[in-house]
């Protein structure tokens, strides 16, 4: 772990007033050199974090039979095939779901039905549910999203990744930080190089630079 970054969650904590909730820890990437023009070029990856996100996470898996079964109490909601259809006709209660979840899996077999009838809501909002491998146990891909955070730049060279809340050790935030910035740099064909700035910040605190 980075000197640099723990001095960093350190400042951004300590300049930050109390408030009357939780709020989120996040770090802002400023990309340079990057033609966010080109599809491939973009940002668009789900990093695991060493320390979790510190908050709840909801997920939701579209699934029949024996999978919605042993998914029942490890999703926050389990949406059957005939749900579908329903949602696909309703935008405004498609949309509902696509806000309310932080990441959706789905059987195999249903991926196809999804991607045609509710991709034009989901897609957008990076919620594009990931296929459950056969035989996989769904427990455990369900908590692993659970510490997963979403690096997404879309077309902006700038964009934010939540990597904890407030109340978490600055030394697990910083952590969290880390592993971030190696999934983007990763990403990146000159890697760090093509990292103009990092900044991190409390959700109404001040930015404070990391590099």
């Amino acid at each position: 772990m980075e000197k640099k970054t723990v001095d960093t969650v350190k400042e951004a904590l300590e300049n930050s007033k109390g408030r009357r909730f939780k709020e989120t820890v996040e770090m802002a990437i400023n990309l340079k050199g990057v033609d966010l023009s080109i599809p491939k070029n973009r940002i668009d990856v789900e990093v695991p974090l060493p320390k979790g996100r510190g908050k709840t996470i909801k997920i939701g898996i579209f699934a029949s039979g024996e999978l919605a079964v042993k998914s029942k109490d490890a999703a926050d909601v389990v949406i059957m095939p005939e749900q579908i259809d329903d949602l696909a006709g309703d935008k405004k209660k498609a949309k509902k779901l696509a806000n309310e979840y932080d990441f959706f899996i789905a059987e195999a077999p249903l991926m196809p039905v999804i991607g045609k009838k509710l991709g034009a809501v989901l897609a957008p909002r990076g919620k594009m549910p990931k296929p459950v491998p056969p035989m996989a146990d769904p427990k455990s891909l369900i908590n692993n999203l659970k510490n997963t955070v979403r690096a997404r730049s879309k077309k902006s060279k700038t964009f934010h990744v939540p990597v904890g809340v407030r109340d978490m050790k600055p030394e697990d935030i910083a952590e969290n930080i880390d592993a971030v910035l190696k999934r983007v740099e990763d990403k990146l064909a000159l890697g760090k190089m093509n990292i103009g700035s990092v900044y991190v910040k409390t959700t109404m605190g001040k930015a404070v630079r990391m590099m």
